[in-house]
């Protein structure tokens, strides 16, 4: 008799971490800047700019514009989620999504709109927007990794 099959719960995802040159629209001379500052990772990055305080910081010690570090701030925080990674962080920030929370939040069918019209005002292309089984994974995973520390 073979033995009785356990049920396995499902693994909890992780957060993602990238090359931080794999972030998108980051220019050679900022990608210089960050890594002169010791950042090599998307990860990284997040860990160490999870507080105004600390963007606020940092932006001083690189001498930059703080939207720039809130921004690479938001989308290190977009790329920790499996399916978003640095492909669509870079898109969902451009539909005003700016954290794992707020993705987690948002209802699916609204964020899917946003995108089509993100997409047909940009490209003018409906078919180059991500499916709507795609952006259902996103706020999937997105609600398994969990609020961040904002």
């Amino acid at each position: 008799m073979p033995p009785k099959s356990r049920e396995t719960l499902p693994q909890p995802i992780r957060s993602c971490n990238w090359a931080i040159a794999q972030l998108p629209g980051l220019s050679a001379e900022n990608l210089d800047l960050l890594h002169r500052a010791g950042f090599k990772t998307t990860l990284e990055f997040w860990q160490r700019t999870q507080t105004p305080a600390q963007r606020h910081n940092l932006a001083a010690h690189l001498q930059l514009h703080p939207k720039y570090v809130n921004k690479w701030a938001a989308l290190c925080d977009l790329a920790r989620i499996p399916a978003v990674g640095c492909t669509y962080c870079g898109l969902l920030l451009h539909t005003g999504i700016i954290s794992v929370q707020q993705l987690a939040d948002t209802p699916l069918p609204k964020l899917h709109r946003q995108l089509m019209r993100l997409q047909i005002a940009t490209m003018q292309r409906q078919d180059l927007c991500p499916p709507l089984g795609d952006v259902s994974l996103w706020v999937e995973q997105a609600r398994q990794l969990g609020p961040t520390r904002r």
